[in-house]
């Protein structure tokens, strides 16, 4: 009995060493990864259709196993991943302002409840950025993308023309017979036509990587434009116009010889904000062009009375919330006058400064804006075209983010951090601080 005993404590140290060698493997495999990024992709693109479906707790539940697989991940690789550069300097100052800002919250344990959301979604952009290259992010995000808007279609169909009643507990509302406007599994026209955009980038770059078969793209392509048409949002032929000017932009710029190229790229900058200075003066005759007179007669009223409230806490803001809480301040009082149920701002910069004052609205535009600067650099100097898919993706966020707040929650937040983390890896203060970080820089106990 004794030498059993004594027998049974080596042998059960080496399963245990064996168990955990195995798990390690499995976090720490290709496989494992490209599966987590497709489940995370599903998870936030779907996010409306599992709430709908399974409730707010069960979309929280799988963002909250996502998060301890993403740790787990990071946990394996270890060895390969630098701390110093796991996340960009602009995020981390970003998510440490919003946790700050629920001290001074009027809900404290709901703001810390809203903040966790907004870090665990950050979590999970991060260790995509560090497990998977850019053309594995965009194969991923397309294969996703591809099966969201398929079922989109599939289930206007089903409600506009196969039983010709609208699907209330999904947001739809059945008018494809009638071309539009459609709203799919997102719950909103708009949200809709965001993610069409997002989708013909994506959809764009597999076509010219050719990581795709042609018959694929091209129906892939087809899907996205019809369906943004259907969602009959002006949101859609602003960001296509915005999105295809940048494009256009890039292509010139890499075309250029490179010593003209930072000549090229100053004059480009002058331009564009010669050209936003005459949107915003002209924005009345554009939207009335748009038929979008009567939403930005709502917008206008909704912004400035967020503006008054700005003016309350200008520096520091109310507090992240994110999506507005409607029985908090200064949310409820804004509904309550404009005697409406608004769940933003409908802008994600009067958004965050009116959650996280001018501080947070200053380090916003430091994320987007450095992520973009170093991507479109990027961009214009590589061969391949898949480094476009970055600088791309922050210009369609920066220009919805004028007429949504998807930038701050959800999907939109996670392609923003991914961006911002993809861009960091490219082009980095630290490499002219540290130059090259060598292996295994990102130590954690074992």
């Amino acid at each position: 009995m004794t030498a059993d005993a004594a027998g049974t404590g080596p042998r059960d140290a080496d399963r245990g060493r064996d168990a955990s060698g195995a798990v390690r493997r499995l976090l720490g495999s290709a496989d494992f990864a490209r599966a987590f990024t497709l489940t995370t992709f599903a998870a936030l693109v779907g996010s409306h259709l599992i709430e709908r479906l399974a409730g707010i707790v069960t979309l929280r539940a799988v963002v909250a196993g996502l998060c301890v697989f993403a740790l787990g991940i990071l946990w394996a690789r270890r060895e390969e991943i630098s701390l110093l550069r796991l996340v960009p300097t602009t995020l981390l100052l970003l998510v440490a302002w919003a946790f700050a800002s629920v001290f001074w919250s009027s809900d404290p344990f709901t703001s810390l409840g809203r903040w966790t959301a907004m870090a665990a979604v950050a979590l999970l952009a991060v260790t995509i950025g560090h497990i998977r290259d850019t053309l594995q992010t965009v194969r991923a995000l397309g294969d996703v993308l591809r099966a969201a808007l398929g079922l989109s279609l599939g289930l206007e169909v089903l409600s506009g023309i196969l039983l010709d009643v609208p699907l209330k507990f999904l947001g739809i509302q059945g008018n494809i017979a009638a071309l539009g406007p459609i709203q799919g599994i997102f719950g909103t026209r708009n949200m809709l036509g965001i993610i069409t955009v997002v989708a013909m980038i994506t959809f764009a770059v597999e076509m010219r990587t050719q990581s795709v078969r042609p018959g694929t793209a091209a129906a892939s392509l087809t899907l996205a434009a019809a369906l943004g048409l259907l969602s009959a949002s002006p949101t859609v032929l602003v960001l296509a116009v915005a999105v295809g000017t940048a494009t256009a932009v890039l292509m010139l710029v890499r075309a250029v010889p490179a010593e003209r190229r930072r000549a090229v790229q100053w004059s480009l900058a002058a331009v564009v904000a010669a050209a936003s200075v005459a949107g915003y003066v002209q924005r009345a005759r554009i939207l009335d062009a748009l038929g979008a007179t009567d939403d930005l007669s709502m917008r206008t009223r909704l912004w400035s009375l967020a503006g008054f409230y700005t003016s309350r806490r200008p520096v520091q803001g109310w507090g992240w919330f994110g999506p507005w809480e409607p029985g908090e301040q200064p949310f409820f009082t804004i509904n309550q006058l404009l005697a409406e149920h608004h769940t933003t701002a409908l802008n994600a910069y009067v958004d965050v400064l009116l959650q996280l004052g001018w501080a947070g609205l200053l380090l916003l535009c430091a994320l987007g804006g450095v992520a973009l600067v170093r991507s479109w650099i990027t961009a214009s100097q590589r061969r391949s075209i898949v480094y476009a898919w970055t600088p791309l993706m922050l210009v369609a966020l920066a220009v919805t983010s004028v007429f949504e707040s998807v930038a701050l929650f959800g999907v939109g937040w996670l392609l923003l951090c991914l961006c911002a983390v993809r861009a960091g890896q490219s082009r980095s203060w630290r490499d002219r601080l540290t130059g090259d970080v060598p292996t295994g820089s990102f130590s954690l106990p074992r």
